[in-house]
């Protein structure tokens, strides 16, 4: 099983939520599918895409951009198309768009 992180600009997001569920891949409740979403709102260090994103933390004393932070579990053979799909939606064509981190899950257990 593997965890994959993105970061994502605010204005990507429900696009690339959109597309992840719309993707063959995502599956539905019958086919008892292993994985999970999880969104957080977070402040990073994205290249802000315009004026309206440059925010600055007081606390950090730095300029920040509020992005959002996915965290999708998945089964391994899954990855590369979550990914994909990730990438795809979530581009807005600048470089530093956005991140992806893909890590070893050593274990998961469902709560029943």
């Amino acid at each position: 099983m593997k965890e994959i992180k993105a970061y994502v600009h605010s204005n990507r997001v429900a696009a690339v939520i959109a597309a992840l569920k719309n993707s063959a891949t995502w599956g539905d409740e019958a086919d008892g599918r292993r994985h999970n979403l999880t969104l957080y709102v977070v402040k990073g260090s994205l290249l802000p895409l315009d004026q309206a994103e440059r925010r600055y933390s007081v606390a950090l004393g730095d300029e920040v951009v509020n992005e959002y932070k996915l965290e999708l579990h998945c089964e391994d053979d899954q990855v590369e198309e979550f990914v994909n799909v990730i990438s795809a939606s979530g581009r807005t064509g600048q470089p530093g768009a956005g991140w992806i981190y893909v890590m070893d899950v050593q274990q998961a257990r469902a709560i029943l």
